[in-house]
């Protein structure tokens, strides 16, 4: 897998991660669609994700924790907003607390993830986030959102190849 790009634009409060994979759309898709797959690179390696809910039904909501080094617990939510599968998924995203509720406190975000198959075969994936403000990309951006989807995307070569 090779990020052939990282765009952060303050402007439009957006943040859009560029990836291309050798493996075709339909199988690139598959690591969004089955949680056990997403679970093993939802997450930088050192905080792996479990989804406690998971579906790619327009309306659904998706559950998951992350759990740090020493045990710590990040949760998260997702809403499904738009599904063409196997090209485009859209969805909600935001934080939540202990017991998988939004946290209400930090930012959610429109997240838009694009598959395209590349001329010269495989996949082009885009993860384009649309943040509340252009004050709360860069907050999360210095929270480690950045270096943290870079590092999990960079799994994904592994499951890809199974």
């Amino acid at each position: 897998m090779t990020i052939t790009a990282i765009r952060k634009d303050l402007e439009a409060c957006t943040m859009t991660v560029t990836a291309e994979f050798d493996s075709p759309v339909d199988r690139v898709w598959q690591v969004w669609a089955d949680p056990r797959q997403l679970e093993r690179w939802w997450g930088p390696p050192m905080w792996p994700a479990t989804f406690t809910e998971h579906s790619l039904q327009v309306g659904a909501v998706c559950r998951y924790h992350m759990t740090g080094p020493e045990g710590e617990a990040s949760n998260g939510w997702w809403q499904i907003r738009q599904v063409d599968a196997p090209v485009y998924l859209e969805l909600d995203d935001g934080f939540a607390d202990a017991d998988g509720n939004r946290n209400a406190e930090m930012p959610t975000m429109v997240m838009r993830v694009s598959l395209a198959p590349r001329a010269t075969g495989g996949t082009r994936m885009s993860i384009e986030t649309t943040f509340p403000s252009a004050e709360a990309l860069v907050s999360l951006v210095e929270m480690g959102m950045e270096e943290g989807l870079s590092a999990a995307m960079g799994q994904l070569d592994d499951i890809l190849a199974e």
